[in-house]
């Protein structure tokens, strides 16, 4: 189980932990839905493919790990692709900032803030995905909670 810990109060960049131990960073860039994992001093560029794409994607040394794709512009969600693998990340309730993951119809993982205010936050994702695979998603979870925060401050 990972640990995600903004680095400020009004940051978006994270910590994520496994126990008491960093395993990774979350830099997210200010221009655009891109930016930097650090998973064990090792870095791996996300961003989103083009500016009207739904497609995103984890990338290290020019290969492509995973892609994610947003179907639909109104609904909180993923289609994650890795290892010939599907994976939906979806948001748990259309109240709630918890999201879901899924393979097929059965639930294998969650992120879950730890409070209503905090962006702190439980990620349990299957053991089975590297290190860097579940950073992405945890990414993902913080576009669409940044995406929620930029429309509740812009009065939209």
């Amino acid at each position: 189980m990972l640990t995600a810990i903004p680095k400020h109060w009004f940051s978006w960049d994270f910590t994520v932990q496994e126990g008491s131990r960093d395993v990774a960073k979350i830099d997210v860039s200010w221009w655009r839905e891109k930016g930097t994992l650090t998973v064990q001093g090792k870095d791996y560029h996300v961003y989103r493919e083009g500016v009207m794409s739904g497609l995103f994607v984890l990338e290290s040394a020019g290969a492509v790990l995973a892609r994610a794709e947003k179907p639909s512009a109104f609904r909180r969600m993923f289609v994650i692709e890795h290892a010939g693998r599907q994976y939906t990340l979806q948001a748990k309730s259309a109240f709630r900032r918890a999201f879901v993951l899924l393979q097929g119809s059965q639930e294998v993982g969650w992120i879950t803030p730890q409070g209503v205010f905090s962006r702190k936050s439980t990620v349990d994702l299957p053991e089975s995905l590297p290190t860097p695979v579940k950073v992405f998603i945890l990414w993902l979870t913080v576009i669409l909670w940044k995406r929620e925060a930029d429309a509740a401050a812009s009065g939209a």
